[in-house]
C-alpha cells in the first residue's frame, strides 16, 4: 500500500514539474517606448536656485 502511494506522489510530482517551463522569446522580455521630446525649461540654469541650495 506504501508503495501505491509513492507512485501515486512520484506521478503527481512528475505532471506537474516533469517539463521546463516554455522558453520566453528575447523580443517578448524588451519593452520600447518612444523618447519624449527635451524640455528646456526643465534643464536651464538658475544662479540663484543654484547660490540657495548651496549656500543656504
Amino acid at each position: 500500500m506504501a508503495a501505491s502511494s509513492t507512485d501515486a506522489a512520484e506521478m503527481a510530482r512528475r505532471t506537474r514539474f516533469g517539463r521546463l517551463p516554455e522558453r520566453i522569446r528575447l523580443e517578448d522580455t524588451i519593452e520600447e517606448r518612444p523618447a519624449i521630446a527635451p524640455d528646456p525649461a526643465r534643464d536651464a540654469y538658475n544662479e540663484d536656485e543654484w547660490l540657495v541650495r548651496t549656500c543656504l
